[in-house]
């Protein structure tokens, strides 16, 4: 399948899927500290002690991959393990383009990365794609981001589909800076951006996450959208399990 009717990529899926303290009723976004806002979004997902106890998880949904070339729908499994392994497993049904079954994997085994891909061949992941892989701890790069080394910077008040957000900008030791919108009312990160330089150029990559929904102690998004100039990539997830058995092999690249 040519390129140019189908980009099939994941991006370095950051899914930071997401924690005491937290704002009072007075506290504005304006006000707001970045240290404030990050540990109001911990407590409202769970907080640090129940966050600290998910060693696993893994979820199931489905999949649409959309752009110029149009819509492909799918499946997706993901697991993600401590303290940052991760994978994506996808399978797509192409029939409708005179082909068949497509599968893509992405692994990332903590160190390093690759992008699997039935069709297209396998690809090393490399550059910022990589390094944000790197900086992505699970459950949430925000658990621990002092240890990490990671600094917070308050930035003005800005509206996501019309609701106030608290904005707080992450700078990692290493890679792109993370630009996250957190509900001003609810406490919840609704959407990250990031600049990436890619095999494609330049690209300014949105997360945006929705349908919180408590799966044991810990909240879950089982919506996310992440977007590029390229495409966007569309996942609702239907079942999410924490602390299941994940053998270390299946991020390895194989």
């Amino acid at each position: 399948m040519p390129k140019t009717r189908l980009q099939i990529r994941l991006w370095a899926l950051l899914l930071a899927t997401t924690l005491a303290g937290g704002l009072t009723a007075k506290t504005t976004a304006a006000q707001a500290s970045a240290d404030q806002v990050v540990e109001k979004y911990l407590t409202v997902i769970g907080g640090r002690a129940a966050l600290g106890k998910v060693t696993s998880r893994r979820a199931t949904g489905t999949v649409t991959f959309s752009n110029q070339g149009g819509d492909v729908n799918g499946t997706i499994e993901t697991d993600n393990k401590v303290p940052n392994k991760s994978r994506f497993a996808i399978k797509l049904d192409l029939s409708a383009m005179g082909q068949g079954e497509m599968s893509v994997e992405q692994r990332f085994d903590g160190t390093d990365g690759v992008m699997m891909n039935s069709l297209q061949g396998n690809t090393d992941i490399t550059g910022d794609q990589l390094q944000n892989m790197r900086n992505n701890a699970f459950p949430t790069q925000l658990l621990h981001y002092k240890e990490a080394g990671m600094t917070l910077a308050s930035l003005p008040a800005e509206k996501v589909d019309g609701k106030d957000m608290n904005v707080v900008e992450v700078t990692p030791k290493s890679g792109p800076k993370v630009k996250m919108y957190f509900d001003a009312q609810s406490g919840l990160l609704v959407r990250q951006t990031t600049h990436i330089n890619s095999d494609q150029g330049p690209l300014d990559q949105t997360i945006d996450l929705s349908d919180y929904r408590a799966v044991g102690d810990v909240k879950v998004p089982f919506h996310v959208v992440n977007g590029t100039p390229i495409q966007t990539v569309t996942i609702s997830y239907t079942n999410v399990e924490h602390n299941v058995p994940l053998d270390d092999s299946l991020f390895k690249k194989g």
